[in-house]
C-alpha cells in the first residue's frame, strides 16, 4: 500500500528514517545529497526489512536475478560485485578474499520510503505505523568507535611504483591501452559503528550516489560520485568518470584547478578511451544506431575533488531484460580498462586482493521498469563478524602515467575515508 505524507523538516526526517531502518537486519539507503541531476528519480530512498531475497555466492547470478525480478515487484535494491566478470567473460578471480561478501544480493523490502523535497512516499503494508515510528525514533549521538584503527596497505609506495612500471611495459608492447589499477587499504580487528561512519562520510564528502547497505554483518558505506548505468523509460544512460583533481580553498585557485583539469591532455585521453569502451558496451543492449555521446569532458565539482565526467546514452533494445542489459555492460569500463578483457586479466595479475563489491555496483530496480546503479568507489566495506575493514582506491594507468603522481592520486581519492576513520 502506498501512502503519501508531508514533512516540514525533510533533513531531520531522513536522518530519523535512517536510524529507524538500521534496526532491521537488511537495509539500503540512497542519498542524492541534493545534487542537480536530470536522471535522478528521488532525493532519498530507504529500503528496510527483507520480505524476499536473492543472495548468490557463485553460479549463474544474472539468470537468477532475472527470475527474482519476475516474481518480486516493487522496488528491488541490491548490488553486483566486480567478480561477476567471471560469468560475463571467461575470467577467474584467485586473489585473496578477506571480506567474504556474496557475489550478488538483492531483496524485496518490507518497507520502501521515498523522499522528494517535502513529500514522503511510504510503500508498506503498515505505512501509517512506519510514519509514526520514524517520528518517534531518537537521533543518536555519535559513538566515536572508529578511533585507533591501524590502516595498512597491500602496497607500499615503492612496490606500487614498481608495479605501475611493470604494467606500463604491457602498454608499450600493445597488450592494453589503459588499465584501472587498484590497491587495497585495510584494518584488522576493526570495531566501528558503520552507520556513524556513513553519516560522517556523507557529511564530509556528499556525493550524488551515496549509499549505506547493511546485510546482517556485511556493510557497504559509500560516498561514490559515479553512475554506472541507469534506465529511464527506453533510454539507457552511462556516466563514466576519468579525470580527477583536488579542490582548493581559494576561489580563484579552485577555478584555475577546474580549467587545468579540462585542458589536461592526459586526462582527456583517458576519458575518451573509456567513453569509446562504454559506447561499445552499450551497442550490445541498444537499438541499432542510437548510441551517442550526450556530454564529453564535463567537469563536475564535489566537496573533495573535481571530476571529468562524460555521458553516453542510447535507446534500449526492447527484446532484452534489465538483467541482460546490465550483464552486457558489466563490469563498467571506467574500472577495467581497454581492451576490457585483457585489462581485467592484468588487473587480476598485479592486484593483491579480490575486489569483491568494490568497483561493482549498488542500486535498485523500480516498479516501472527503470533502474539506477552507481559505481562502488570511495567506499568502505566492512565484515563485522571478522572485524575486517577495507577500502580500495585506483587510478587509470596509461603510457603517459607518472607512477608517483598516480600514487598521490590514489591517496587523494582515499582522503575523505581516511579522515573519517581517524
Amino acid at each position: 500500500m502506498l501512502k503519501v505524507f508531508h514533512t516540514d523538516d525533510p533533513e531531520t526526517f531522513k536522518s530519523k528514517a535512517l536510524f529507524w531502518a538500521n534496526s532491521f537486519d537488511t537495509v539500503c539507503y540512497f542519498d542524492s545529497n541534493n545534487f542537480s541531476d536530470p536522471y535522478s528519480a528521488f532525493g532519498v530512498y530507504i529500503a528496510a526489512g527483507k520480505a524476499a531475497g536473492l543472495s548468490v555466492t557463485s553460479g549463474n547470478a544474472f539468470t537468477e536475478l532475472e527470475d527474482f525480478l519476475l516474481t518480486n515487484k516493487g522496488y528491488i535494491p541490491g548490488y553486483f560485485s566486480y567478480d561477476l566478470k567471471n560469468e560475463t567473460e571467461n575470467l577467474i578471480s584467485e586473489n585473496p578474499d578477506y571480506l567474504e561478501f556474496p557475489e550478488i544480493h538483492f531483496f524485496s523490502p518490507k518497507h520502501s520510503i521515498l523522499i522528494r523535497n517535502n513529500e514522503v512516499s511510504i510503500l508498506s503494508d503498515a505505512a501509517d505505523e512506519v510514519w509514526s515510528m520514524i517520528h518517534k525514533t531518537p537521533l543518536k549521538p555519535p559513538m566515536g568507535k572508529a578511533s585507533g584503527l591501524a590502516i595498512k596497505s597491500r602496497f607500499n609506495r615503492n612496490e606500487y611504483i614498481q608495479t605501475v612500471q611493470d604494467i606500463k611495459k604491457h602498454i608499450q608492447r600493445g597488450d592494453i591501452y589503459e588499465i584501472n589499477f587498484c590497491q587495497e587499504f585495510y584494518a584488522e580487528n576493526a570495531e566501528i559503528d558503520p552507520l556513524e561512519i556513513f553519516i560522517a562520510l556523507n557529511k564530509l564528502s556528499p556525493t550524488p550516489f551515496a549509499n549505506y547497505f547493511k546485510i546482517n554483518e556485511h556493510y557497504i558505506v559509500s560516498a561514490t560520485p559515479e553512475r554506472f548505468l541507469s534506465r529511464r523509460g527506453n533510454k539507457l544512460i552511462s556516466q563514466p568518470i576519468k579525470g580527477t583533481s583536488s579542490r582548493k580553498t581559494n576561489g580563484s585557485r579552485d577555478k584555475k584547478q577546474k580549467e587545468e583539469l579540462l585542458k589536461n591532455e592526459k586526462e582527456r585521453a583517458e576519458n575518451v578511451m573509456i567513453v569509446d569502451l562504454v559506447r561499445n558496451d552499450l551497442t550490445k543492449s541498444a537499438k541499432p544506431g542510437t548510441v551517442r555521446v550526450e556530454e564529453l569532458f564535463g567537469i563536475y565539482s564535489f566537496k573533495q575533488v573535481h571530476q571529468m565526467i562524460s555521458t553516453v546514452v542510447c535507446e534500449a533494445d526492447q527484446t532484452l531484460t534489465n538483467a541482460g542489459i546490465i550483464a552486457n555492460t558489466f563490469p563498467m569500463g571506467s574500472m577495467t580498462g581497454a581492451p576490457k578483457i585483457r585489462a581485467m586479466q592484468l588487473a587480476e595479475k598485479y592486484e593483491r586482493s579480490k575486489r569483491g563489491v568494490y568497483s561493482g555496483a549498488v542500486g535498485y530496480f523500480a516498479p516501472n521498469g527503470d533502474f539506477d546503479f552507481n559505481v562502488v568507489i570511495r567506499t568502505i566495506l566492512y565484515n563485522a563478524k571478522h572485524k575486517y575493514l577495507s577500502f580500495h582506491v585506483g587510478s587509470a594507468i596509461t603510457l603517459d602515467s607518472d607512477a608517483e603522481k598516480e600514487y598521490e592520486e590514489c591517496l587523494l581519492k582515499g582522503k575523505a575515508i581516511r579522515d573519517v576513520l581517524k
